[in-house]
């Protein structure tokens, strides 16, 4: 379980910033409809898998019921997914089962992604409902992570659908380069979101998924030791000393210190009141570039909800595949052939490249 930390209190912007602000940003806020990628669809399986949506959703239900820290960990495969050669469920793809394998799923990154069998649970009871060639691994997952934001306070959205699953996962290196990491500055976040047509804004939303969920010591101790980073407030730094008592410490702690199970936005008012967790986070509240923004969403929750369903959709459809591409899964964690993906692994930290049986 998260260790608790003190709460602090928000300070108070004064009326007359928070008004401006507001004004400011509240232009052209309503949320816009995505044009979608060809081949997805806001009704894909209306007539094919009708009851698809409220499958997965009353699954979810007790699911979180029993686990509440579980909505964090699913949305986090569908960003996981994504981020890596698109969201095809590549990142559901197990590995060899023979000896070492350059395996997406197995990468640094992706060695504390949990709820696999959530998905697959899931994956049985669609499939016995419509077929098992009918709802793709990724649409489930897409769908799965709208309903973890849903179902712990957030925005409701409809969701694309029609991807195609993937029959190959993305190498170690390829899943270290493409996946943002905890430890970068804005600057570095902002240019390598960029290259995925993610602006300033959809950088400061994405990072508001960090209002639910655990991270684990390791991701932040470097601001605790050996000396404290002066961008972290000293009282939360010294909570945080005691659930980490050093770099190494094998603990969890809640991500957003006010609302740790809610979606919502005060995960920017912490960033407003130097208790974020990870470098990157803390960083959008210090840089110019996104400090507004990050104000912004904190005083008006509508906004970030608005901006964060929009980048959703964005990232969904990022290199789907559709029609005739990739296959439906059977089974999320293998090819329907069932022959394992496997990686001619060389000397070193040079993998070989993935190759199909």
């Amino acid at each position: 379980m998260a260790s608790k930390i003190t709460v602090m209190p928000f300070h108070t912007l004064s009326v007359t910033i928070l008004v401006v602000l507001v004004l400011v940003h509240l232009h052209g806020t309503e949320a816009q409809q995505q044009p979608l990628v060809q081949g997805l669809s806001w009704n894909y399986y209306q007539k094919s898998c009708p009851k698809l949506e409220s499958i997965i959703k009353k699954q979810l239900e007790k699911v979180f019921k029993k686990d509440v820290t579980l909505a964090a960990a699913l949305l986090r495969v569908h960003f996981h997914d994504c981020f890596v050669q698109g969201c095809d469920g590549s990142v559901l793809l197990d590995g060899s089962a023979s000896g070492p394998v350059d395996s997406e799923k197995t990468a640094p990154p992706n060695l504390s992604l949990r709820g696999y069998d959530v998905i697959e649970d899931l994956r049985s009871r669609v499939n016995k409902e419509c077929g098992s060639n009918t709802v793709s691994c990724s649409d489930i997952t897409a769908i799965v992570a709208r309903d973890a934001i849903v179902l712990t306070g957030g925005p409701q959205y409809k969701v694309p659908l029609g991807r195609r699953d993937g029959v190959t996962f993305a190498t170690r290196n390829a899943t270290l380069a493409n996946l943002p990491s905890p430890f970068v500055p804005t600057g570095t976040l902002l240019t390598n979101l960029a290259l995925k047509n993610f602006d300033a804004t959809d950088a400061v939303a994405l990072s508001g998924a960090h209002t639910i969920g655990v991270a684990h010591c390791t991701s932040f101790t470097r601001r605790l030791y050996p000396t404290q980073d002066t961008t972290m407030d000293k009282t939360y730094a010294s909570n945080l000393k005691r659930v980490c008592p050093n770099a190494n410490t094998n603990a969890t702690t809640n991500m957003d210190l006010r609302s740790p199970n809610v979606f919502d936005n005060k995960y920017f008012v912490d960033l407003m009141n130097r208790q974020a967790l990870l470098i990157s986070d803390q960083d959008l509240y210090t840089d110019k570039r996104t400090r507004s923004i990050v104000t912004s969403f904190a005083v008006n929750q509508t906004l970030f909800f608005e901006k964060f369903v929009d980048v959703m959709v964005k990232m969904g459809q990022m290199e789907v595949l559709t029609g005739t591409q990739g296959e439906i899964r059977k089974k999320c964690s293998v090819r329907n052939s069932n022959e394992l993906l496997i990686s001619s692994v060389v000397e070193g930290d040079n993998m070989g490249s993935v190759e199909s049986l």
